[in-house]
């Protein structure tokens, strides 16, 4: 696996980050948005998905390389540090909540 820590993306390129918090329950669960900091493309949109989806109560992951936000539907809140693992196993940085 490569460092895409040091180059800022699996693509090579910078991005921008930003933080706050909201996670709101819905009827099926908690969903709670994430800003995740050097997601540029597709590839790395489905890298951090696949590993947030590896937790376990985690029902729907969505992540969009345009905003940086990773949208997780999961049966109860999500301890924070698991998300952070799970972002950082995929190569990337977890900011925070939006």
């Amino acid at each position: 696996m490569t460092d895409q820590k040091t180059s800022g993306s699996c693509c090579g390129s910078g991005g921008s980050c930003s933080s706050g918090t909201t996670s709101d329950v819905q009827g099926i669960g908690v969903t709670t948005v994430y800003k995740v900091s050097g997601m540029t493309c597709g590839h790395c949109e489905g890298a951090v998905s696949q590993e947030i989806s590896a937790l376990d109560g985690v029902s729907a992951v969505t992540a969009v390389a345009k905003s940086g936000e990773v949208t997780v539907t999961s049966a109860a809140p999500l301890d924070e540090q698991a998300v952070r693992a799970a972002v950082d196993e995929a190569g990337y940085v977890l900011v925070g909540q939006v």
